[in-house]
């Protein structure tokens, strides 16, 4: 395969350390471009699209859906160039799905890694339509020796040294799953541009970093795929000489919507004294949910878990809670059915991937 992440010369820049300093002008660019789910959004079980969450790495790309093609090519028995229309003419499937940023919680951590400084607001679920991917593949025909399948979009920058357009891989077997969709709708309606229009990928479990937005390519290789969202970008990193492990499936996790109304600035939740309903979303992308814990301070209960509204999607949960009168802290902590728990101290490392660390609110009742 040949693409601009293969031939494009080195370019030289600065890979920022870990700080516990104040959020940096570049940190506070990234703030300001991207998007977090507004926690009081939690209510919904698919979520409003324009409060889905947004992370974009380099610009919007503008592209002409009249023109645009998606190719299908590498290692294959037959190449295909297929228009919007051709992809929507094929079988067709609606999947509620939720994804989160791999880097939410990374500004929770202490060094903090420098990058977009999510809290806990990177997760949405949506509902996605889009034809599955396995059908192309298996009419395209893998030639032998084909070990994954390399996912292009039209969004090209530099990031950490290297110049080079978005890309991602996913191994045969991941790619052939039936709920691996090539997307064109969202929510009801053709993809918006922030959101991958005209065709994105969908791989339901995985962190969002593979969901592969303006997709313009997948190239069947015969070996793995070096480029640098793949072998650089998203790996657990103990420090910046580890080689690191592959960021892939969402890690369990819940959070609470908060209660009452909110301070301005601090965000701090007041209420008054009385019997209230505490909710909020569970997901995990290594299994279903078996449990969420409610904790009031050094006090915990189980939450009366929801349905989820499809395989791939959140579930709800609730409790209710007698308050008392003072400062407290809430916080939640989700279990999932492969016996995977939330953690109470974060998980650090040198990028700031997959830090779980069980939400915290702090409330004043009056």
């Amino acid at each position: 395969m040949e693409s601009r992440n293969d031939t494009l010369p080195r370019i030289t820049a600065t890979v920022p350390e870990p700080t516990t300093g104040p959020l940096s002008f570049e940190e506070l660019q990234l703030a300001n471009r991207n998007r977090g789910l507004p926690l009081e959004a939690l209510r919904y079980d698919i979520t409003p699209t324009g409060l889905h969450y947004l992370l974009v790495h380099f610009d919007i790309p503008l592209v002409d859906a009249a023109a645009w093609r998606l190719r299908l090519g590498g290692k294959v028995k037959k190449e295909m160039s297929l228009s919007l229309e051709d992809l929507r003419s094929r079988p067709r499937c609606t999947l509620p799905v939720t994804f989160e940023c791999a880097g939410n919680g990374r500004a929770r951590l202490s060094p903090r890694p420098i990058s977009q400084p999510w809290l806990n607001e990177a997760v949405s679920t949506a509902e996605w339509t889009g034809t599955p991917l396995a059908n192309l593949l298996d009419e395209a025909g893998l030639a032998p020796g084909v070990v994954e399948l390399v996912f292009t979009g039209a969004d090209h920058g530099v990031e950490k040294e290297y110049e080079h357009d978005y890309a991602r891989s996913l191994s045969v077997n991941e790619a052939m799953h039936p709920e691996v969709l090539l997307v064109y709708e969202m929510n009801g309606r053709p993809l918006e541009p922030q959101h991958g229009f005209p065709l994105r990928l969908i791989v339901p479990g995985w962190y969002g970093m593979t969901q592969v937005k303006w997709l313009s390519r997948i190239d069947a290789v015969s070996a793995a795929f070096d480029g640098y969202q793949q072998r650089v970008a998203y790996l657990y990193k103990r420090n910046a000489d580890d080689p690191g492990e592959p960021v892939t499936r969402m890690r369990p996790r819940a959070l609470l919507a908060p209660p009452g109304f909110p301070d301005y600035l601090t965000r701090r939740r007041i209420l008054d004294r009385g019997r209230i309903a505490v909710h909020g979303r569970a997901w995990s992308g290594q299994g279903s949910i078996s449990r969420v814990e409610f904790c009031v301070d050094d006090r915990s209960f189980d939450a009366a878990l929801g349905k989820a509204s499809g395989l791939f999607s959140w579930c709800a949960w609730g409790v209710e809670w007698d308050t008392t009168p003072g400062e407290h802290v809430l916080s939640c902590r989700a279990t999932d059915s492969a016996g995977n728990v939330q953690p109470t101290d974060p998980p650090w490392n040198f990028q700031g991937m997959g830090n779980n660390l069980a939400q915290e609110v702090s409330v004043t009742v009056r």
